[in-house]
């Protein structure tokens, strides 16, 4: 008896198995996928990897370009102010070439010297420098040349005077500085 309780059991456990079997299979015979389904799928995949990539390139050049943009701004921030500032140094060095007589006039004309050293020292510090021009091969990015003259004392295409200075911020020219040039 309790070997035919067992074969019952192994039988039922067998018939619950085959079931659970044929359940599955009804189950996922559905989810079976052709070759060209899953070459689909891979080629979907694919194109969803290269637009991340593209994403992601995208996202690290615009965060450079700002970087790029952040530094370019810091580095020329007082670019306009020094653009207003630059004829005002025009000027002193204007009043400079007067001669002043008397002793006060020659006290006021220190004082002024004064002011002007400490306004050309503010302006050295941010970065502004004097483009050199006389003597110097004429250069179209940083000279103007309003004159051609005939000098024999330089050779061709020379600075012979600089008739406005000009100056440059770092790297960037603010103005251009006034020339005439040798032939």
């Amino acid at each position: 008896m309790e070997e035919n309780k067992q074969q019952e059991q192994e039988i039922i456990d067998e018939t619950e198995e085959q079931q659970e079997r044929e359940i599955l299979e009804e189950e996922y015979s559905d989810a079976e996928i052709s070759v060209e389904q899953l070459e689909q799928l891979r080629k979907e995949n694919e194109q969803i990897n290269n637009r991340l990539l593209r994403l992601q390139a995208d996202y690290d050049n615009f965060r450079r370009r700002t970087m790029q943009e952040k530094e370019a701004d810091r580095k020329y921030r007082s670019q306009s102010l020094i653009e207003e500032l630059i004829p005002v140094l025009d000027n002193f060095e204007r009043a400079f070439q007067i001669e002043v007589e008397g002793e006060a006039a020659q006290k006021f004309a220190e004082g002024m010297k004064m002011v002007h050293d400490q306004f050309k020292a503010a302006l050295d510090k941010e970065g502004v420098e004097t483009i050199p021009a006389e003597g110097e091969p004429f250069d179209p990015h940083l000279h103007q040349a309003v004159m051609q003259v005939e000098d024999d004392n330089y050779e061709s295409n020379v600075v012979v005077e600089e008739l406005q200075k000009g100056y440059r911020l770092k790297d960037r020219v603010i103005r251009p500085a006034m020339v005439k040039v040798n032939q």
